[in-house]
C-alpha cells in the first residue's frame, strides 16, 4: 500500500494533521488528526510502498512493544487510512 498523492502530514498548533493539497483532493471535505505515533509511521511511509510489516517493525524498533501488539496496531491504522482514503 501507499500513502495517496496529495495529501501530506503538516504541524499546525502543535498537532499532526493530514490534509489534501491539489485539484486532486478538492472533495476531501476533513482534516485527519494523528497522534504523534501515526504521524511517526507517516513520515517514515511517506512517498513509499509499504505493507503492515513495515508498520510493525517501526513501531518495535522506536518504541518497547511486543511484535504481537505492534501487528495488530499497525493492522489497524493501516485498515483506518485506507477506509479514510488517504492510503490505498
Amino acid at each position: 500500500m501507499k500513502i495517496k498523492e496529495g495529501f501530506v502530514l503538516r504541524e499546525i498548533l502543535n498537532e499532526n494533521v493530514v490534509v489534501g493539497e491539489g485539484l486532486a483532493q478538492v472533495n476531501f471535505n476533513k482534516i485527519v488528526s494523528m497522534n504523534e505515533t501515526a504521524a511517526y509511521l507517516w513520515k517514515n511511509v511517506e512517498g513509499k510502498e509499504f505493507t503492515v510489516d513495515d508498520l510493525t517493525r517501526l513501531l518495535t524498533d522506536e518504541y518497547e512493544v511486543e511484535e504481537e501488539v505492534a501487528a495488530k496496531d499497525a493492522a489497524a491504522i493501516a485498515a483506518k487510512w485506507i477506509e479514510i482514503g488517504i492510503a490505498e
